[in-house]
């Protein structure tokens, strides 16, 4: 079986593990059955293929091909993640793992020996659906987040992370950074479906990642008095919800004014009830900028506008502006017949991994509805061969 068709199979066999049948996207969140599925999926996939299937420290899924102690530092990583946003697409996060296992086993078809391991990576909770935090796999591995911030964190049940870890069989105290993970990753790259239209404008089917804009998640609560709705004069009312609107109106002022990017996508309001007045409402912001600078002036707007209306801005997450690995970048052109170049509003484990020093770069196949975190995320079949046939020639170009 060829590679292009082995991603056919792949892609089939997970499509309907998570699938929302009333809006056709996905809910593959971390730490749930689903979740557990797409695990077990990807370590019988690479079992089947001869890899050697393990987990790290931070419970990312690893599969070696060939002995990843042997020679660490020529290592070459491919990967990504399995989950989802809510009603997420198809192809974001799951075309990376798939066609780097395609490529692998058309690679061992040929008969293909590798200098050093090839390894595959599936990071936990890229998303951060679950637990608000993204990147959540590649930032307890590298250290970035430890057991203190993890203690801290709940779902959106109510359910502390360490709660949901503990009932999968997982000790959550054993999670933190690990170091021999770490040393094992010579190089990475992360494939992955574009998430908007720059190959499109290009008329490219895949393209190379410059660096990823600096990013963050922040949240803020606003109090008011709950009360009845029927009886309740308007005159009278302190209605954080009203707050809320205005909030969410005017954070896109203040990103356009910064010439930057802000959302307000998660509202969660208390009581929720169609007849009370809420009590309190909460929002999360996504904020992400091309500059470090123009990122905060945009935060400090936020948090004045926040104060205004009776809240207090937070910060979930932050991830500086990160740059991929030129040397790295420069030997993928020239394997590649240099692709086009272009940077990325949007968060990846393979940032993580590049922020921490690792050389690191990313791929990205054209995505021909330019919409992502949405049932309506596409990719053409040609596009996904081409990037399938591209980690071929990567590994055969810096692995051999």
């Amino acid at each position: 079986m060829n590679a292009s068709k082995r991603l056919d199979q792949l892609l089939i066999q997970i499509a309907e593990i998570g699938r929302d049948q009333a809006t056709g996207g996905y809910n593959r969140f971390a730490y749930t059955e689903t979740d557990l599925q797409l695990r077990a999926f990807f370590a019988q996939t690479a079992e089947e293929l001869g890899l050697e299937v393990g987990v790290d420290a931070a419970n990312n899924q690893w599969a070696w091909w060939g002995d990843p102690d042997s020679d660490p530092e020529h290592n070459l990583v491919l990967g990504s993640h399995l989950d989802s946003v809510p009603s997420g697409g198809a192809y974001d996060g799951p075309l990376g793992v798939l066609s780097a296992l395609s490529a692998i086993a058309e690679l061992i078809g040929d008969g293909f020996q590798p200098r050093s391991a090839v390894g595959v990576a599936n990071f936990i909770d890229e998303e951060g659906a679950r637990f608000g935090v993204a990147c959540l796999g590649s930032r307890v591995l590298t250290g970035e987040t430890t057991y203190e911030r993890l203690s801290q964190l709940i779902d959106y049940d109510g359910t502390p992370f360490v709660d949901v870890v503990s009932a999968t069989g997982v000790d959550p105290t054993s999670l933190g950074r690990d170091d021999r993970a770490l040393s094992r990753i010579g190089s990475f790259i992360e494939l992955h479906i574009e998430q908007g239209h720059q190959l499109i404008d290009l008329d490219a089917p895949i393209g190379l990642a410059s660096f990823i804009w600096p990013h963050g998640r922040w949240s803020t609560t606003l109090t008011g008095t709950p009360n009845h709705a029927g009886t309740t004069r308007l005159d009278e009312r302190d209605d954080p919800l009203q707050r809320a609107a205005r909030f969410v109106l005017e954070l896109g002022e203040l990103a356009i004014a910064r010439d930057a990017i802000a959302t307000c996508g998660k509202i969660v309001v208390e009581p929720n009830a169609v007849n009370a007045i809420a009590a309190t409402v909460r929002l999360w912001i996504d904020a992400r900028a091309d500059s470090p600078d123009r990122l905060a002036h945009l935060a400090t707007d936020i948090a004045t506008l926040a104060e205004g209306l009776g809240g207090r801005l937070v910060n979930e997450s932050l991830t500086s502006m990160t740059a991929f690995s030129a040397s790295l970048n420069e030997s993928l052109g020239s394997l590649l017949e240099n692709p086009p170049v272009i940077s990325t509003g949007a968060g990846h484990d393979a940032g993580i991994l590049a922020s921490h020093g690792i050389p690191t770069a990313m791929l990205f196949v054209r995505n021909p509805t330019g919409v992502s975190h949405s049932p309506a995320e596409r990719a053409n079949r040609e596009d996904m061969v081409a990037g399938v046939d591209a980690l071929i020639s990567v590994i055969r170009g810096l692995a051999s």
